[in-house]
């Protein structure tokens, strides 16, 4: 379990970062595996979720999770969705107190964010294709349906680290076809490889942005006893991939 210094210091929050530690998968999926996607037993990954929902000190039916397509859809929850079975999105926004939003990732990027001016909360999944599509601008542009004045603050959670993702040339063509600026977020290792600065990438959009923003620094791919990771299950030729969870909830009772 892992925490944003910044976060902590608001007592009307709860957030965290888990690992893949201390949950009921076997296998490849060891053992907190929190994807209802993954091919784990399904009833494995409902005691986890019902496991972290408990640590959160959450009632599970109000943890919100996405059915994360790698895309730059942002869905508000409110009353009238609340309890919706089914969120197709890559970012969640809401202000109810009493629920938390989560985000799973193996080696894609957790975002969890806090509106300290308006008492709401966002969490956000970006993989290359969302961030590059431009999820993290429309969460933030979100949070505006309060009030045009925001005072947030995010951290930026486990995720690949630039030592271990290497692109091919058409990859970085494409950033660079974007934006020049952008190839400052990629190293040249040889002809045709680069490596990729995916934790930078988000947290200059969030700067840019003006959000406040931390780090829980860690590299997934290397951290194998601590997280699950998509790209060293390729390298192992895994089946499948279990995912970590990442949460943030408004208490009941909203007040610094």
């Amino acid at each position: 379990m892992f925490y944003s210094k910044n976060l902590k210091k608001f007592k009307n929050i709860n957030h965290c970062f888990f690992s893949r530690k201390g949950g009921f998968s076997t296998g490849i999926y060891k053992s907190l595996n929190c994807g209802r996607g993954s091919k784990d037993n399904k009833n494995n990954v409902r005691k986890n979720l019902s496991l972290v929902s408990k640590k959160m000190k959450l009632d599970k039916k109000k943890l919100i999770l996405m059915h994360q397509t790698h895309s730059n859809k942002v869905i508000f929850v409110d009353k009238k969705n609340k309890y919706k079975k089914k969120f197709n999105c890559d970012a969640t926004v809401t202000n109810l107190s009493g629920f938390g939003l989560g985000v799973v990732t193996a080696d894609c990027v957790p975002i969890i964010l806090y509106d300290t001016e308006n008492q709401a909360i966002g969490c956000i999944h970006a993989g290359w294709k969302g961030a590059f599509l431009g999820v993290i601008e429309k969460t933030i542009s979100k949070f505006k349906k309060f009030k045009k004045q925001n005072k947030i603050v995010a951290s930026i959670g486990p995720c690949i680290g630039k030592e271990s993702y290497e692109v091919d040339y058409n990859f970085y063509k494409r950033f660079k076809t974007k934006s020049k600026k952008n190839s400052v977020y990629f190293t040249k290792k040889n002809k045709d490889k680069r490596l990729f600065d995916l934790r930078k990438y988000v947290y200059d959009k969030l700067i840019r942005l003006k959000v406040k923003v931390d780090h829980v620094n860690y590299d997934t791919f290397k951290e194998k006893n601590v997280f699950f990771s998509y790209r060293r299950s390729q390298k192992l030729r895994d089946v499948d991939y279990g995912r970590c969870i990442s949460i943030i909830c408004l208490t009941k009772f909203s007040q610094n």
